[in-house]
């Protein structure tokens, strides 16, 4: 009986290696998504400032700090 739970017990810590390696590979996706999409949003939304709101010659950051409150308008 001890050699039977002994085989159990390896076959255990393999099946948890084999799921944490899965785990961290799926975490590992998602965060690449994750990372390109608010990238992508960020993109789109500092082209949306710089076109539609910001002032000649001010800068994305200055407008968007304008925009927020952050700044009294000049």
């Amino acid at each position: 009986m001890k050699k039977m739970a002994d085989v159990n017990e390896k076959i255990a810590e393999k099946v948890v290696e084999g799921y944490k390696k899965i785990e961290d590979s799926v975490v590992e996706g998602y965060k690449k998504v994750e990372k390109g999409a608010v990238s992508g949003f960020n993109k789109v939304t500092d082209k949306c400032v710089e076109k539609l709101f910001a002032k000649e010659g001010e800068t994305v950051e200055e407008a968007k700090e304008r925009l927020a409150g952050g700044k009294d308008d000049e």
